[in-house]
C-alpha cells in the first residue's frame, strides 16, 4: 500500500548527521562498566540509617502508640510519630504544578487517628546502622481499633458503605457524550456487551526507593534520591514548613520508574529525620518496603456495549468505567480522564457514550503508572474489536480496517490531532510480520494470534499550562553544555537532549556534558512522566541549540561573505554550502564570536498548547497535544491441559514521528513488550481486607529473559509529531496494545475468552471446562 492511503505522507526527507542514528548513549558508557552512581550510592561521613514503621491494619483507628522503648534504644537518634508533626499533609496531586487548584488536601504523612490502608506509615526511625533502626522498628508498640473497611469499588458506592474519602467515596467522574448513542444502539444489526477486568500492577523496578538527605551550611536541605520530578521540593517544602528555596533535589540516575516514582516515596520522611537531626540520614526501602509504600496501576471495570452493522461498520458505544483509587485520591482522576479520552482506540465512533468514575476503598492507593488509563482502555476495546467481529462473522482485521481512524478524522473529544494517524499502517505492518503461522509441537498445543491497535496521547493534559526550560552553550574550546532539570528514568532522555543540541550546533555527541536533574541549578524541565520529555524539553533544547546557532551562523556568514541561509554546519566544521573552499573548524568559529563579544548560550522554555478543561457535561473539547498511533501482534502456544501460555512471537509497530535515535527506541519497545506480557499473563497482586499477600517476587511473578520472544520493532515515521524534528512519543506506548494483543491471541488459541487479567493458567483452564460444559448442555440428545 502507497502511504496517500493511509493518510499524510511523511514530509521530504532530511538530511541529519546525528538524528536518526543509533548512537551510543551518553550514559551507556558508565552503566555498561558500573561506574554510574545511583541514588543508593551516596553515602556520607556521620549519617544515620532510617526505618518506616507501618500499620498492619488496612481500616482501623489507632488508640494508642508507644515509642518509649524504641526512643530508649542505644544508636537511636529520632524517632517521629504523627503527634510531633503538625497539621500538615503529603500533596498527593499532579507533581509540578504550580498554579493549579489543589485537587485534594492531600495524604497524612503519619497516622495521626485513622488508618486507611495495610501499610500506611506509623513512625519514622533514624539510628546509627540499619540494624538499629530495625530492632528500634520492633519495639515499636501499637493498638488499632478495626473499623469497618470497604475493599470492592462496587460496594464502595453502595448506600451505607464505610466512607474512606469523601462523602460518598467518589473521587473523580467524567463524561465524554457525542452523538446520539441510544439511537444509534438502536440501529445497530447487532449489539454485543462483555466487561472486561484489568489488575493492579507492581511497578517492580530494579531500584527500590532509596535516598540521602543532609542540611547544608545555608539551612537548604538537600535530598540525593531516585525521582522523575525534582519539582518536588515545592511539596516537600510545603509539608515540613520551610520556604521552597529550602529544599534542594538532586537527582540520581533513575533505575526504573514507570510512574512508582513521580509520586513523592521517601523524600518527606528523609527531610524531616534530617531536620530533627541535624545530620544525614539515609533511607532505602526493602523490596517488601516498596511493595507497600508507593501506589499501584489502577483496578478497572471496564463495560462496552458496541452497536454495530452487518458490513462491521460501529454505530454507537457505551462505555462504563469503574476504577479503584484506593485509600487516597492521588492521581485518580486523571488516569481515569485519560481512559475515558482513549476509551473508544483508534476508532472512528460518531456516537459514543463514556462514564468514568474512581472509587475510593481501603486497598492501597492507586496512582501513576506507564500507560496512565491508556493501557486498561486499550485492553478492554481492543478485546470488545476481536468479539464484535467474532459475533458478526468477520474478520478481525477486516472489522478494524473499516473502522480506523484517518489523519483528519476527530477522536472522542472532537478535537482533530494535528499529526498523522497511522494505527491502520501499524496493525497492517505487524500483522504482516508474523508470517506463517507456527505448527503445533502437540496435540494438546492450540496456536492463536492476536493483534492490539492504540491511540495514545503525549504530553500532558492541555489544561495544566505546561512548560519546559533548557540551557545550552557553546565554550571557548568548541564542546557543548546543555542544562536541564529533566530526570533520566533508564529511557535516554539526557542522551536524546545532547543528540538533539549537536544535530543544530553541528559537532558530534563527544562534544557534548549534559547537566541535569539538581533543582537548585538547572532550569526546571517539569515532569519525566505523561511521554512529555522528550516532546516538551527536546523542544526547548531544540529551540536554545538553534538561537546559539543563528548567532553562530550569523557571524561565519560575514566572514564567508555569503547569506546566512547559505551556512552549513556538520562534524566539527562551518562551511558555505555551495563554495566548499569556504570553511572553517567549528572551535576557530567559536574563538572568534567569543573575543567579539557574541552570546553563546541561550535559556529557552517551550510552551505546550494551552486550552480550556473538556467541557463537564460532554467531555468535548481537547485533552492533550496530541497522540501517537501504532499496534502489536503476538502468537502465542496455549496447553490446553495445563493452562500454560507461551509468547512465541512479538511484533511492535509504532508511527514514532521521526526517531531521535533509533537502538533507544527500540529498547523502549521491548521494555515495553515485556512490562506487558506480565501484566497479560503472570503478574497479580493478591490484598485479602487489603492486605497484600504477594509481597515479594516469590509470589508476584513478572517474565523473565526464558518468558520472552525476540521483540521485532517495526519503526515507521510520519514525520509529523509534536516533539523535536518531528518526533512523537513513544515511552509509554510501547506498553499499550501489547497485553490485549496476548489476550485477542489466546482467545484465538482456546475459542474462547478470559475477561480478566492476568490470564492465568488457572483461568485458561477454567474457561475452557466452562465452555466445554456449556457445549454439553446445549448439544442434541
Amino acid at each position: 500500500m502507497s502511504d496517500s492511503e493511509f493518510g499524510a505522507p511523511p514530509s521530504a526527507n532530511v538530511r541529519f548527521t546525528q538524528i536518526g542514528k543509533a548512537l551510543p548513549r551518553t550514559d551507556a558508557a558508565g552503566k555498561a562498566q558500573g561506574r554510574t552512581p545511583y541514588a543508593g550510592d551516596y553515602i556520607m561521613p556521620g549519617m544515620l540509617h532510617a526505618k518506616v514503621v507501618r500499620a498492619d491494619r488496612a481500616s482501623a483507628r489507632l488508640k494508642s502508640l508507644d515509642v518509649s522503648k524504641a526512643r530508649a534504644l542505644p544508636g537511636v537518634a529520632c524517632v517521629i510519630t504523627g503527634a510531633d508533626l503538625p497539621d500538615r499533609t503529603a500533596s498527593t496531586d499532579i507533581p509540578g504544578q504550580t498554579g493549579q487548584k489543589r485537587l485534594d488536601t492531600g495524604q497524612q504523612i503519619l497516622v495521626k487517628e485513622r488508618v486507611r490502608y495495610y501499610g500506611e506509615p506509623l513512625v519514622l526511625i533514624a539510628a546509627e546502622s540499619r540494624d538499629v533502626a530495625a530492632q528500634a522498628a520492633a519495639l515499636v508498640e501499637w493498638e488499632l481499633e478495626p473499623l469497618p473497611g470497604v475493599y470492592d469499588p462496587l460496594e464502595a458506592l453502595k448506600p451505607g458503605a464505610p466512607i474512606v474519602q469523601g462523602t460518598d467515596n467518589v473521587v473523580a467522574e467524567h463524561r465524554i457524550r457525542k452523538g446520539d448513542v441510544e439511537g444509534a444502539l438502536a440501529e445497530a444489526d447487532f449489539v454485543i456487551e462483555n466487561t472486561y477486568l484489568t489488575p493492579f500492577q507492581e511497578h517492580a523496578f530494579l531500584e527500590p526507593e532509596v535516598g540521602l538527605a543532609w542540611v547544608d551550611e545555608n539551612g537548604v536541605v538537600n535530598i540525593r534520591m531516585a525521582t522523575q520530578v525534582i519539582e518536588h521540593f515545592r511539596p516537600i517544602a510545603d509539608a515540613i514548613g520551610v520556604p521552597h528555596n529550602k529544599v534542594r533535589i538532586r537527582g540520581a540516575l533513575v533505575g526504573g520508574g514507570f510512574g512508582g516514582k513521580e509520586d513523592v516515596t521517601v523524600e518527606i520522611y528523609l527531610a524531616l529525620l534530617t531536620l530533627h537531626t541535624g545530620r544525614p540520614v539515609r533511607l532505602e526501602y526493602s523490596r517488601e518496603d516498596s511493595f507497600l509504600g508507593h501506589g499501584k496501576r489502577h483496578p478497572f471495570q471496564l463495560t462496552y456495549r458496541t452497536g454495530v452493522k452487518k458490513d462491521g461498520r460501529i454505530t454507537g458505544l457505551d462505555v462504563q468505567i469503574l476504577a479503584d483509587a484506593g485509600a487516597y485520591v492521588f492521581l485518580s482522576p486523571y488516569v481515569l480522564l485519560y481512559a475515558a479520552v482513549a476509551a473508544p482506540g483508534p476508532y472512528r465512533i460518531d456516537n459514543l457514550h463514556v462514564h468514568g468514575r474512581a472509587v475510593a476503598t481501603n486497598n492501597m492507593f492507586t496512582s501513576a503508572f506507564r500507560g496512565f488509563g491508556g493501557m486498561q482502555a486499550c485492553a478492554a476495546y481492543e478485546q470488545q474489536m476481536d468479539e464484535v467481529a467474532k459475533a458478526i462473522g468477520m474478520d478481525r482485521m477486516e472489522l478494524r480496517r473499516r473502522n480506523f481512524l484517518k489523519t483528519g478524522d476527530p477522536i472522542s473529544t472532537g478535537f482533530v490531532p494535528p499529526s498523522a494517524i497511522w494505527a491502520d499502517r501499524c496493525a497492517e505492518e505487524a500483522w504482516a510480520a508474523l508470517g506463517e503461522p507456527t505448527q503445533p509441537s502437540a496435540p494438546h498445543i492450540r496456536i492463536g494470534r492476536g493483534i492490539a491497535a492504540y491511540q495514545q496521547s503525549y504530553g500532558r493534559l492541555t489544561f495544566l499550562h505546561d512548560t519546559s526550560e533548557c540551557w545550552v552553550g557553546v565554550e571557548v574550546d568548541g564542546t557543548v553544555i546543555v542544562r536541564s532539570g529533566v530526570t533520566d528514568i533508564g529511557a535516554g532522555q539526557i542522551s536524546a537532549l545532547g543528540q538533539i543540541a549537536v544535530e543544530v550546533l553541528g559537532v558530534t555527541l563527544d562534544d557534548v556534558v549534559i547537566y541535569n536533574s539538581d533543582s537548585a541549578v538547572t532550569p526546571l524541565a517539569g515532569t519525566t512522566t505523561a511521554t512529555r520529555a522528550l516532546y516538551m524539553t527536546g523542544n526547548a533544547c531544540k529551540q536554545a541549540a538553534e538561537a546559539v546557532r543563528a548567532r553562530l551562523v550569523a557571524r561565519a556568514a560575514q566572514e564567508f561573505g555569503v547569506a546566512p541561509d547559505e551556512i552549513g554546519m556538520e562534524f566539527n566544521r562551518v562551511f558555505a554550502i555551495d563554495q566548499p573552499d569556504k570553511s572553517m573548524a567549528f572551535v576557530e568559529l567559536v574563538k572568534i564570536c567569543a573575543s567579539e563579544g557574541i552570546h553563546r548560550s541561550e535559556l529557552a522554555m517551550f510552551r505546550a498548547p494551552f486550552t480550556d478543561r473538556l467541557d463537564p457535561e460532554t467531555g468535548q473539547g481537547q485533552a492533550h497535544p496530541d497522540y501517537t498511533y501504532g499496534a502489536h501482534a503476538i502468537e502465542v502456544a496455549v496447553d490446553i491441559e495445563t493452562g500454560e501460555i507461551t509468547v512465541l512471537k512479538s511484533i511492535a509497530a509504532h508511527d514514532i514521528g521521526q526517531c531521535i535515535n533509533p537502538a533507544a527506541v527500540e529498547g523502549q519497545i521491548e521494555g515495553g513488550a515485556q512490562n506487558g506480557q506480565g501484566y497479560a499473563l503472570s503478574e497479580e497482586m493478591l490484598y485479602r481486607e487489603g492486605k497484600l499477600v504477594t509481597p515479594s517476587f516469590s509470589e508476584y511473578l513478572m517474565p523473565t529473559s526464558m518468558d520472552m520472544p525476540k521483540v521485532q520493532c517495526i519503526l515507521l515515521e510520519s514525520r509529523s509529531g509534536l516533539g523535536p524534528f518531528g518526533a512523537k512519543g513513544v515511552g509509554e506506548p510501547a506498553i499499550t496494545p501489547v497485553a490485549p494483543a496476548i489476550a485477542n491471541a489466546v482467545a484465538d488459541a482456546i475459542g474462547t475468552r478470559v475477561f480478566e487479567m492476568p490470564i492465568t493458567p488457572e483461568r485458561v483452564v477454567r474457561a475452557i471446562r466452562e465452555t466445554d460444559e456449556a457445549a454439553a448442555r446445549t448439544a442434541p440428545g
